[in-house]
């Protein structure tokens, strides 16, 4: 059971305390020089975590397998921080910007997953939908 909720929790975590942090920027700094440290800084965590999770393994070696989607995410990645910097700059609340573009993308992704995935969609998927739909509405009003 841990093993399947675990990857979820940590996003749960990591996104709410990216949000208080990223409200937190203080408004004499750009956010794309915010998102240079930031990325340099993920680089670095990332390189370190490698080695200490994959003792013995090589990033030459598992650079040889990288294909278009690693480089398709970095940027995409960019976009979502930027994008919540810039949110936020002018006024989006925490307590709803993060609420707002999940709905929304929850949406896209139900309809995406059916058409692409070929996910089922049934009548309880659909309504979950219009309660967000909902919720969007109610969030913003």
């Amino acid at each position: 059971m841990f093993e399947y909720w675990w990857p979820i929790l940590l996003v749960i975590l990591s996104n709410t305390t990216y949000q208080v942090v990223a409200k937190s920027l203080p408004t004499n700094v750009h956010p794309l020089a915010s998102a240079i440290v930031t990325y340099t800084v993920g680089v670095i965590a990332a390189a370190i975590l490698y080695h200490v999770l994959e003792r013995g393994g090589s990033l030459v070696r598992e650079f040889q397998h990288i294909n278009w989607t690693s480089f398709a995410l970095g940027i995409i990645v960019v976009g979502l921080e930027v994008g919540m910097l810039y949110g936020y700059r002018v006024g989006w609340p925490v307590s709803t910007a993060t609420v707002v573009q999940s709905g929304f993308v929850a949406v896209c992704l139900l309809a995406i997953g059916a058409f692409f995935y070929h996910e089922p969609v049934n009548a309880t998927r659909l309504l979950g939908v219009c309660v967000s739909i909902l919720g969007l509405y109610l969030l913003n009003k």
